[in-house]
């Protein structure tokens, strides 16, 4: 220990000045001088026994942190995470990827070897910031001490302005540990990303008024930048009479699904997807995930149609259909900015028009997914639909991290979800959800009226992270986990027989079964938490009341049907 001020002390002394109230991490060695120094500061080490835990539990604490913070403007909405050299930020890859595409506000660092030591190549050597670049908004190391304060602030700031994302920033021993009396730099205004560009605003305006049948497809931008461009979106469905769908792998909530505009979430399927954006006009908002989830044989779009683009994030804007009009800005803004001017160009007649060609195709897709979830009746085990319908009416209100995967499509179609209540593993790699609904329980714990949190985890991914009970138990977090386990990767096999075509009874699904089964409830109790298996769904209300009722972790392992 030494008495002198280092670059260390200098990190956490930023962290705190930008409001950073937790760093999440799995120490290793060349962290040792930034834990010492997090043990004198006000920081608070949130422990994870992975990496990749970790970020996810950051991840997660961060999507929740930035809903509350367009409510109160003095929040800091960024996760920090601190991992371990080389393998421990390769261990945490998986979930810097799905914070990526969440677009979750992180700032990623791990400790590295001295920068006059790494010629020798000592173990645990690898070239950090090559390594985390592909899935980061910026990516550096730190060389000198000297450098740290700047460094600091532009990482925070690349990380939190729109389109929001991770950052990452290596810490050799010889900066952390080397003497220093430099303060942190002041962060600065943090900009949205404007209302849009006048002309670009005024060209889709004009395309909105001519189009015959308007297809609005909002996406999760749209949730980023608030309630707010959730209620501006409202406006503009409304002064254009337009249909409304969620972006393929939607994974918040865009557009309040109990309106009467509002028709269905885009599926995977190729054949359904394109059929419901076959129409003469789309504006694509605010999406960035809006494609199959293999390569479609025809084009999801006419050739034909056309195409306005609204986003935050010039990449999206044309990436997969042509942009007849490009606004780049602020989705809320923008959309607000589109609300004006449609009014003005369109006459109550013609909304009138497009409202009834809404409601016909609403009531055909609503018939189509009529029963859905709902699977064989003759099955002891709940059916997906049972739970969720369970869900809902036990715990309406609470916030949801879900990676229920065959799942989550009940949830989407039966829930009326509200804005800023759901986030969903947007990146489709397993092992997310889970930390990310212990991440989002620690941000509601700082709230004075915190809402539950509930995990709504499947049997496969659950599995991947199991550990993560672990942290909820340590640091005594308001968590229930619903486990929708049905004792495979099911959604391997769906996609096998939507791949290769055939019946079921056509394969044997190598290594898609879990045969012995793992005990999940021995196993979440072995890490700290209440836990209870749960057989029938005439147990389901009960179970999920009392574990809703109690402080702490609980973990309910619900058995479902395919």
């Amino acid at each position: 220990m030494t008495d002198s001020h280092t670059g260390a002390d200098l990190f956490t002394d930023a962290l705190e000045s930008y409001g950073v109230d937790y760093v999440f991490g799995n120490p290793g060695t060349t962290e040792l001088p930034i834990m010492d120094a997090i043990s004198r500061s006000d920081l608070e080490y949130r422990l994870a026994l992975h990496e990749d835990i970790a970020v996810g539990m950051a991840s997660g604490y961060a999507q929740r942190r930035r809903y509350h913070a367009h409510h109160d403007d003095s929040i800091m909405p960024v996760g920090v995470a601190n991992l371990h050299i080389a393998p421990g930020l390769a261990h945490g890859l998986g979930n810097l990827y799905a914070a990526k595409i969440a677009g979750a506000p992180l700032v990623v660092t791990a400790g590295n070897h001295s920068t006059d030591f790494r010629h020798e190549e000592p173990i645990l050597s690898g070239r950090l910031a090559d390594m985390a670049r592909e899935f980061c908004k910026w990516s550096d190391e730190v060389l000198d001490v000297s450098a740290l304060p700047t460094m600091l602030r532009r990482a925070f700031r690349v990380a939190i302005t729109p389109p929001t994302g991770p950052v990452f920033l290596g810490l050799p021993l010889d900066v952390t540990m080397a003497e220093t009396d430099a303060e942190p730099e002041r962060l600065g205004a943090i900009p949205n990303a404007g209302g849009g560009d006048p002309t670009q605003l005024d060209r889709a305006a004009d395309l909105l008024a001519d189009a015959e049948r308007p297809v609005m497809v909002v996406g999760d931008h749209i949730a980023r930048s608030g309630a707010d461009a959730v209620a501006a979106a409202v406006d503009l469905a409304e002064a254009t009479g337009a249909r409304v769908h969620g972006e393929i792998l939607s994974s918040e909530v865009d557009f309040p699904p109990d309106h009467d505009q509002w028709v269905s979430y885009l599926p995977v399927s190729e054949t359904l997807a394109s059929m419901l954006m076959d129409t003469d006009t789309l504006l694509f908002a605010g999406c960035s995930t809006n494609t199959t989830l293999t390569r479609h044989e025809e084009p999801l779009v006419d050739s034909d149609a056309t195409c306005i683009h609204v986003s935050d994030d010039a990449w999206q804007v044309g990436k997969n259909q042509p942009a007849d009009a490009a606004v780049i800005g602020d989705p809320g803004l923008v959309l607000q900015g589109l609300t004006e001017r449609v009014r003005k160009r369109l006459s109550e007649d013609v909304v009138a028009d497009r409202l009834e060609d809404v409601a016909a195709t609403k009531e055909m897709v609503e018939s189509e997914m009529a029963g859905y979830g709902e699977g064989d009746g003759d099955d002891p085990r709940a059916s997906k639909a049972q739970l969720v319908d369970t869900m809902e009416r036990v715990a309406g209100d609470a916030a949801i991290v879900d990676e229920g995967v065959t799942s989550k499509f009940a949830m989407l179609i039966r829930w009326d979800l509200a804005p800023e209540q759901y986030t969903s593993n947007k990146g489709g790699g397993l092992g997310y959800g889970l930390p990310a609904s212990v991440g989002a329980a620690v941000a509601e714990n700082q709230r004075d009226d915190p809402r539950n949190v509930v995990g709504f985890i499947g049997d496969g991914s659950y599995q991947y992270y199991p550990h993560s009970i672990y942290s909820a138990a340590r640091y005594d977090l308001d968590l229930t986990v619903v486990i929708s386990d049905n004792r495979n990767y099911r959604i391997l096999k769906n996609n096998t027989l939507h791949l290769m075509g055939g019946e079921e009874d056509d394969y044997d699904f190598v290594g898609m079964d879990f045969e012995p089964s793992v005990d999940l409830v021995k196993n979440a109790e072995s890490h700290g938490s209440r836990a209870q298996l749960v057989e029938t769904p005439d147990e389901i209300e009960s179970a999920l009341s009392a574990a809703l009722a109690r402080d702490g972790p609980d973990v309910l392992d619900v058995l479902v049907h395919d």
